[in-house]
């Protein structure tokens, strides 16, 4: 199975403000150019605990477990 990851269009998915994702990216010691390029592994954003993240990673999970 191929990795899961984040990217800009589960943000989308989740209506959370895209324009603040950069702000919280930096935050996480994430770059913003290598997320909107490639998206970021799930596993990443998970460990940061945060709210956020781990709505937006369930989003990503979903979308391959469902389609």
């Amino acid at each position: 199975m191929n990795e899961i990851r984040v990217t800009v269009e589960h943000v989308r998915a989740a209506r959370l403000c895209s324009a603040g994702m950069r702000v919280w990216l930096d935050h996480h010691g994430i770059d913003f150019g290598t997320f909107l390029r490639d998206g970021v592994p799930v596993e990443q954003l998970e460990a940061t605990g945060d709210a956020f993240a781990l709505h937006v990673s369930a989003i990503a999970r979903a979308r391959v477990t469902h389609g």
